[in-house]
């Protein structure tokens, strides 16, 4: 299954889940910035790579603006040469609109975490020969306040469905992509890598990677450094 159609059969299998309060506002950029995702996985998805990193689920500012994760406008329009491609979900927050390339806020965990992957290699082309970026979960969640509501704050009865559906199209795009390593860019991500992969027969190394949120104060020191050491300690060579 191709990497467009992975993404299209998610989409669809979480289109018709529904989640009550606190959560009032629920984006798919998969389906209204389907374009600009569609291009991230033609350009930059390979097979047989070394670290398909894992994140949790689209930031405001990042992937629900862009349609790809960790998408920090100016770091996807600059250095992945995405630029369009995004409409705008029937039904937005007031305080949380899409305005895709023209938005003007920045993405902190975004800009960090492709600031990085541009500080240290030659092109993105040279990156995404051996590493790939995924979301586990595709949709943004938010209160009525604006505030974000990560999935695994999503009641029981929410969160089961939603996540059997993630799970299924991870084992596919790690079935597509074939790494050698799945690193959970947090304790989140790594934590479903590790169920998900808990009955393969010759599983990916799983690790994990502190998550560059301006949330964490360990992020706020020095995080590029941290993850350098961190992929060190794992095996994982970084130019």
């Amino acid at each position: 299954m191709t990497p467009e159609k992975i993404a299209r059969a998610l989409s669809r299998s979480i289109g018709g889940l529904n989640f009550a309060p606190p959560v009032v506002h629920v984006y798919n950029p998969l389906r209204y910035a389907r374009e600009a995702h569609d291009t991230y996985l033609s350009t930059y998805c390979r097979t047989n790579i070394d670290v398909l990193l894992l994140g949790m689920n689209p930031g405001p500012w990042g992937m629900a603006q862009t349609g790809v994760p960790f998408g920090d406008v100016t770091q996807v329009a600059q250095w992945l040469g995405i630029r369009a491609g995004v409409k705008r979900p029937r039904k937005e927050h007031p305080k949380r609109p899409i305005l895709g390339f023209e938005c003007e806020r920045n993405e902190v965990s975004g800009t960090r975490l492709w600031g990085w992957a541009r500080e240290r290699f030659a092109s993105a082309d040279a990156f995404f020969d051996r590493f790939f970026v995924w979301n586990y979960c595709p949709l943004a969640f938010m209160e009525d306040s604006g505030r974000n509501r990560t999935p695994d704050k999503l009641p029981a009865n929410e969160r089961e469905p939603l996540f059997d559906a993630c799970n299924v199209a991870l084992n596919r795009i790690i079935s597509h992509t074939q790494p050698t390593h799945v690193i959970g860019i947090g304790k989140f991500a790594e934590t479903r890598a590790s169920l998900v992969l808990a009955s393969a027969s010759h599983p990916p190394h799983i690790g994990t990677i502190l998550h560059p949120s301006p949330a964490s104060p360990a992020a706020n020191r020095g995080w590029a450094e941290k993850v350098d050491e961190q992929f060190a300690a794992m095996g994982i060579d970084i130019p």
